[in-house]
């Protein structure tokens, strides 16, 4: 009995450590314009965080496979996706010419010194963030796989319900 109870209250206490709100930093966007990370939180629907690289080729080839489904998604769950780069300063001149020849129609903002990727604990790329309306980091997922749209899909979904 006691090992249920201990295991009950590691299980609280692990997702009341998980329940993070999203941090607050500078960063700016494609054009140059300064962005606060906190007016990323959608009053209506979920925002989705997905950093990325221009010399990550799972990157490019989720937020691509993100792209074919965006418009469905953004329809049944008001999700805004937001794409943030964390090229340096020696590949960050590639990031705008890339998303160009793509098309994508997230946000992109610019995190050169990671400033925004360590305040999330992000040590590898792609990792993926949903963020709920509250401004609290609800799922998180690190690498890319095809078929992982999917799950996170399923992740909008429960939000949007």
């Amino acid at each position: 009995m006691i090992r249920i109870v201990l295991f009950q209250v590691l299980c609280l206490l692990t997702s009341a450590a998980w329940a993070q709100s999203l941090p607050n930093v500078s960063l700016k966007d494609i054009e140059g314009n300064a962005i606060q990370t906190a007016d990323l939180v959608q009053e209506e629907g979920p925002t989705v965080l997905c950093f990325w690289a221009t010399w990550c080729s799972p990157c490019k080839r989720e937020l691509n496979n993100y792209a074919e489904l965006y418009d469905d998604w953004v329809d049944e769950t008001g999700v805004k996706v937001v794409a943030v780069s964390i090229d340096d300063m020696r590949s960050i001149n590639r990031v705008a010419p890339y998303v160009n020849s793509v098309g994508w129609e997230y946000d992109i903002l610019l995190d050169p010194n990671r400033d925004f990727a360590r305040a999330l604990n992000v040590n590898n790329v792609p990792h993926t963030f949903v963020v709920d309306t509250e401004g609290n980091v609800v799922w998180s997922h690190n690498n890319y796989a095809d078929g992982d749209e999917y799950e996170l899909y399923e992740e909008l979904l429960k939000l949007s319900e």
